[in-house]
């Protein structure tokens, strides 16, 4: 096949993207997914987009090509690309400016006179195309359902109008700059942003997570499916993972970590009746299923959980352990005592005296609070956990922090 930058389908080039580019952890020959060919296609297309952002180091395996962005230099999110180069034909072009064309200045047309101006116009042209109504009619429905297109009923017959937006887009440019970056789907923000030339990207962001972007079709549908009460049918990607019994989830959230940018369907798995966890990239595709009436109790199922609930981690008998610290906080840090409170999530602050306050939380997987202890080292005055191991972990990574300084003890 000859080689295009422009591509038919966005899941082939999101999972080639990531594989390749974004872990770094394959070479061309540990591409076995198809041929040699293939791998020399796909490399030159993405290098057509991003090529500026490439990079490459020499392993036994061979050369590994990765990709690496500097956020203080690159404003925009370069992932986005992918999204503006579907292929499309020669008549997918001339209808999309033709029908637009004729339904301007607040015009509304049916479709048989949509079909007849279409006809004058190509017999005006020198382009050789065969005007079929069933195409067109799937075009102008398509226009309907993006919203392109406004649509009424007169009896039987449907007239069609452009939907014209009211949105004064430059009082709302910094917003949509900061949505483009920032938001699961800054897709849409990115694509305002390109048609119009009041919003300017003024922002830049300490953690940029770019990757998400790749995922951004699946969270559209966890979100459409969310706000019609739909469950999904769930095709995970990863070899050996699944999820168990069956597949079928009603989504209730999309979590997204401030930590690491990663984002999660939290959901309600029929088949075994427990809240579950599922990361956005290794979901391949997410299949709408029926309208459910009874969603109370799939929600209430979370309530009851997200009390208890630190990160992603769920037992899986809900089993709780106790974390509880005392931390020395001088009265002039009042801004520790702010930071308590706003990063406390499930637990609670308790002020014991002018200078200790104690959190204490139940939550399902100690071991996720770590990293987040962690950061208090130097002011713990107490540690306790009804999990041993955490305790012993946290000991040691403290022990091991003291030698590495040359100490021995903090």
């Amino acid at each position: 096949m000859a080689y295009s930058e422009l591509i038919k389908s966005f899941a082939k080039i999101r999972e080639y993207m990531r594989q390749f580019y974004v872990y770094g952890f394959r070479s061309r020959s540990s591409y076995d997914y198809k041929s040699g060919r293939s791998y020399d296609n796909e490399h030159r297309r993405v290098e057509s987009w991003l090529g500026d952002y490439m990079r490459f180091r020499t392993e036994k395996s061979g050369k590994v090509v990765f990709l690496s962005v500097d956020s203080r230099s690159c404003a925009k999110n370069p992932l986005y690309v992918a999204f503006k180069t579907k292929s499309f034909t020669d008549n997918d072009i001339i209808f999309h400016f033709y029908i637009l064309d004729m339904l301007e200045s607040d015009t509304e047309l049916s479709l048989r006179e949509i079909l007849d101006r279409l006809d004058e116009y190509l017999s005006d042209s020198d382009a050789d195309i065969a005007l079929d109504e069933s195409n067109i009619r799937k075009k102008i429905k398509e226009y309907v359902s993006l919203g392109i297109l406004n649509e009424r009923k007169e009896g039987k017959i449907i007239f069609y109008s452009k939907n014209e937006s009211s949105v004064d887009i430059a009082s709302w440019s910094d917003a949509v700059s900061l949505f483009s970056e920032s938001d699961p789907l800054g897709v849409i923000g990115s694509y305002i942003s390109e048609t119009t030339p009041e919003v300017q990207q003024i922002f830049r962001f300490k953690h940029h997570y770019i990757f998400r972007a790749l995922d951004s079709e699946v969270v559209y549908d966890t979100v459409c499916a969310i706000r019609e009460n739909r469950s999904v049918d769930v095709a995970l990607k990863l070899e050996g993972k699944a999820l168990p019994i069956n597949n079928v989830v009603f989504p209730i959230k999309v979590m997204v970590s401030t930590q690491t940018g990663r984002q999660y369907l939290l959901g309600y798995h029929k088949e075994s009746a427990k809240i579950i966890m599922i990361r956005m990239d290794n979901i391949s595709q997410l299949t709408l299923l029926s309208a459910e009436d009874c969603i109370d109790s799939y929600i209430e199922s979370y309530e009851k959980m997200k009390k208890h609930l630190w990160g992603v981690a769920v037992t899986e008998d809900l089993h709780t352990e106790k974390v509880s610290m005392v931390l020395r906080i001088e009265p002039r840090e009042e801004y520790m005592v702010s930071r308590l409170q706003r990063e406390k999530r499930c637990g609670e602050v308790t002020k014991l005296d002018d200078t200790h306050y104690q959190f204490t939380a139940e939550v399902y997987d100690p071991l996720e609070m770590l990293p987040w202890i962690r950061t208090f080292i130097g002011r713990i005055d107490s540690f306790s956990c009804t999990r041993s191991d955490v305790t012993d972990r946290l000991n040691a990574d403290i022990m091991n922090m003291s030698k590495a300084y040359g100490g021995e003890r903090i």
